[in-house]
């Protein structure tokens, strides 16, 4: 890239940045209902209710990854901007490197994402089998796990490469997923995961 590319770039990435934090400051103030879960996929605002179901399986996955790397590393629900149009996600569970900071605006980088697991909902189910795996794997990280407890098992995407995953392991509810080979490091148990 040229000099002048790299600064429409960073002026395209600020510009999208400060629509992101716009459109969030006004669904902060909007009467959301509690309960549900709200972010921003290619600039389409989603707006999605937190079942028991979608949460179970959520707390499981938080709760295996924050046992073996402690609380301030493991999100869910926090705002991360990813590479594409207006991309402002909200990870059903994210893991952040241990450097990680947040950036000048207070929000995580993308680049500081080790780990996401999002958990289908039956509205946005979509979005996590496609624009987030997309977003994901140009955001290259490294370990992207989909929960579906309509079809009770688990996709397993690892080491995105230009752009894209290679085909997903599929674990069935039940059976151990082993990301000893990944960055992640553990075993996560799906024997607990509900089913819709």
């Amino acid at each position: 890239m040229t000099v002048l590319e790299d600064r429409i770039a960073m002026a395209d990435t600020d510009a999208c940045t400060q629509r992101l934090d716009d459109w969030f400051e006004r669904l902060e103030r909007m009467p959301v209902p509690e309960g549900f879960r709200v972010e921003i996929v290619g600039g389409n605002v989603f707006m999605t209710p937190q079942r028991n179901t979608h949460w179970q399986i959520i707390f499981h996955i938080a709760g295996a990854v924050a046992e073996k790397y402690g609380m301030d590393r493991v999100f869910s629900d926090v705002r991360i901007d990813f590479p594409g149009h207006e991309n402002g996600f909200c990870p059903d569970v994210a893991l952040l490197k241990n450097s990680a900071k947040p950036d000048g605006g207070g929000h995580w980088r993308h680049q500081d994402v080790e780990f996401v697991a999002e958990v289908v909902s039956r509205g946005t189910a979509a979005n996590d089998y496609g624009p987030k795996r997309t977003a994901y794997a140009v955001a290259e990280v490294p370990v992207y796990v989909i929960a579906d407890p309509y079809q009770g098992r688990c996709l397993v995407y690892t080491d995105p490469k230009d752009g894209d995953y290679a085909e997903p392991a599929k674990v069935d509810f039940g059976t151990d997923i082993d990301l000893t080979g990944t960055v992640v490091d553990l075993v996560l148990k799906t024997g607990a995961f509900p089913r819709d």
